[in-house]
């Protein structure tokens, strides 16, 4: 037994480091063996729900690794505590996500290609050392010659000067096929010679000036910030929570609870970004294959970045730092992984008494946890907002570099946007699936669909103005797979049974969709078999601890028809049991000249606000904002 503070902690990374050398010591692993996760193997529910500080819990670790030599992949999950491998299993047909050092030597690779080189040199590239290649994973398009091995498919660009935007200059034609356990080129495809886009596209300062007039803003919290964290427990007004991460999922919520009336009452069990895809609509060679499950084919968490006050975050800032692991098992540190800090968000409620001449009023403010991840060309910032009146709302921001490509002048193809001279993007959406494993006001929960109807005419609507909001319970996995409906005012509300609030309705937390769009793959597209859960905005399953990842455990070159759609086939029932709500929301982007050379922040999410949870409002207690040292209250 091992004595931590808490079950759900991340491993540290002297337990990483511990994990990779019992797994290595004890299967006798030769030296291309990979280590691509090495993660906290969470403990059941009900050991960690029945935790109390001081416990002694038994920690493992969850490990995922490939043999390069032998094309196989391997689960491990390792007893610390007893310093042995607990299970070790491999997994066929499998390919793991793709790790950081492949890439690095994924590129090596190319740059030593003779073919690539050549290829180059017709587009007049000498200096190598300028060219940059993204290795993209590969998919599954059914091409025999794929079988079996573990691809990418390497896509190139050349900077002007070493100091150059990376993606301002796309090789347009060129795409380079790499098996990643032989580490060599299988193939060079060349489809002919683009000229290179002309302009230079930097994006500092000086390469784009600086504006002027902007007065400084100073947030100043002088006695400090007015949540409290100790370890990864986080406490802020009534709210409590974990703070966890994965090199997959990057930021988790661990047993998120509010404080009402001397009860701490369950929200949220564990909530993620449990999976996300990047379809993009250019059909042509080295566009087709762009369809990047940025979670599950590369780690998410692994990439995310070093944050600073003042940049990334604003105010006075906590961080956590992180831990993940290279390929050889190694533990590699993410300082300020995760930023904690309040921010005001404007007015919490209002109300002015014409009669009486006095107003009442109160400012909102949240806490926000976040995290901010690299991947390639694109960044995701992922915040999670705790408010005061017991709502969460999860907002994905996305910005970066667009993937792009180079077009001949005059040229504008279909399938995307020019953003400029001989720089085109090609149109692609979002997805995001949330992980949500409800738990509001205890384990067994239930779900339903709210729709508002116009009431048809007749003697009970006389003068054809009623409508209403109508529930129908998502009884099972087969009825509970749905679309955002924004024109019937839709949302989907979790509730407990046997939880009744004042009014003697059930308890419940509703989701509301943000904004949202459907996929424009076709059905028989390869991105849609194997990105299913993108089909459906909603999701519930009955919870079952083997069902973590939206698009399956291991999407990298799958077939499709993994996760989601297979964890609904049994078709199990759900009312009044312990569920799980995935939700799948969209960005849709046709791209503007306005997102070269980097573009602005595109937010998107969705929110959980309470909906009889509380008895009413729970922000009525937030004292009255001060202004210029004075109470604003009635006056």
């Amino acid at each position: 037994m091992t004595v931590t503070a808490h079950p759900l902690d991340p491993l540290t990374a002297e337990e990483i480091e511990r994990a990779s050398a019992i797994v290595r010591a004890e299967r006798a692993l030769g030296p291309r063996v990979r280590t691509i996760f090495v993660m906290l193997h969470e403990p059941a529910k009900k050991t960690v729900l029945a935790h109390r500080p001081g416990d002694a819990v038994e920690r493992a670790a969850f490990v995922v690794l490939i043999d390069s030599a032998e094309g196989k992949t391997y689960e491990a999950v390792v007893s610390l505590a007893e310093g042995r491998v607990a299970s070790w299993t491999q997994v066929p047909d499998a390919q793991p996500a793709i790790v950081l050092d492949e890439f690095v030597d994924c590129e090596a690779a190319v740059r030593a290609d003779a073919r690539w080189q050549e290829a180059m040199r017709k587009r007049g590239i000498t200096d190598f050392s300028l060219a940059m290649v993204d290795c993209w994973s590969a998919g599954h398009f059914g091409f025999p010659q794929d079988e079996g091995r573990r691809l990418v498919r390497a896509l190139t660009w050349v900077r002007r000067h070493p100091q150059d935007n990376g993606y301002a200059r796309p090789v347009a034609n060129l795409s380079t096929v790499v098996d990643l356990n032989a580490m060599t080129v299988l193939e060079v495809v060349d489809g002919g010679v683009i000229p290179l886009p002309p302009e230079d596209a930097g994006y500092s300062p000086e390469a784009a000036g600086i504006r002027t007039g902007l007065k400084p803003i100073e947030i100043c919290q002088p006695e400090g910030p007015s949540f409290a964290l100790e370890g990864h427990e986080l406490r802020w007004q009534r709210w409590r929570m974990r703070i966890g991460f994965t090199p997959r999922e990057g930021l988790v919520l661990h047993t998120v609870t509010y404080e009402d009336g001397g009860r701490e009452r369950p929200v949220l069990y564990r909530a993620s970004v449990a999976d996300m895809v990047v379809p993009y609509g250019d059909p042509r060679p080295t566009y087709f294959h762009r369809n990047a499950f940025d979670v599950g084919e590369y780690g998410i968490g692994t990439l995310a970045n070093a944050l600073e006050n003042g940049c990334d975050c604003l105010g006075e800032i906590r961080y956590l730092d992180a831990v993940v692991n290279d390929s050889r098992g190694r533990a590699v540190p993410l300082p300020n992984a995760i930023c904690i800090h309040e921010e005001d968000a404007g007015i919490l409620w209002k109300h002015f008494d014409w009669r009486l001449g006095t107003t009442e009023v109160r400012r909102a403010r949240r806490l926000v946890v976040s995290s901010i991840s690299t991947v390639g060309n694109y960044e995701y910032g992922f915040y999670w907002y705790f408010g005061q009146d017991g709502a969460i709302q999860l907002e994905v921001k996305l910005t970066g570099v667009i993937s792009n490509g180079a077009e001949r002048p005059g040229d504008r193809p279909r399938w995307g946007e020019m953003v400029a001279p001989g720089v085109y993007g090609p149109i692609h959406q979002h997805f995001f699936c949330a992980r949500l494993d409800m738990m509001v006001d205890g384990a067994d929960n239930s779900v339903y669909e709210i729709n508002t109807v116009s009431d048809p005419p007749g003697p009970d609507n006389p003068h054809h103005n009623a409508f209403h909001a109508e529930a129908t319970l998502l009884s099972s996995e087969a009825s509970a797979q749905r679309l955002a409906a924004p024109l019937a005012g839709r949302f989907w509300k979790i509730v407990n049974p046997s939880a009744r609030n004042r009014m003697g309705e059930p308890v419940g937390y509703k989701l509301m969709p943000g904004e949202n769009v459907r996929p424009f793959a076709g059905p028989d597209a390869s991105v849609t078999r194997r990105a299913g859960f993108m089909t459906r905005h909603l999701w519930v399953t009955r919870y079952d601890p083997r069902e973590r990842y939206a698009a399956g455990e291991y999407p990298n070159q799958h077939p499709g028809g993994a996760g989601l759609p297979s964890y609904v086939q049994d078709d199990a029932p759900l009312e009044n049991t312990d569920v799980v709500v995935w939700y799948t929301f969209g960005a849709h982007h046709v791209v503007r000249p306005e997102d070269w050379p980097v573009m602005p922040v595109v937010p998107i999410g969705f929110a959980l606000k309470p909906s009889g949870f509380f008895d009413r409002n729970p922000g009525l207690d937030v004292p009255r904002p001060t202004r210029h040292g004075e109470c604003c209250q009635e006056r």
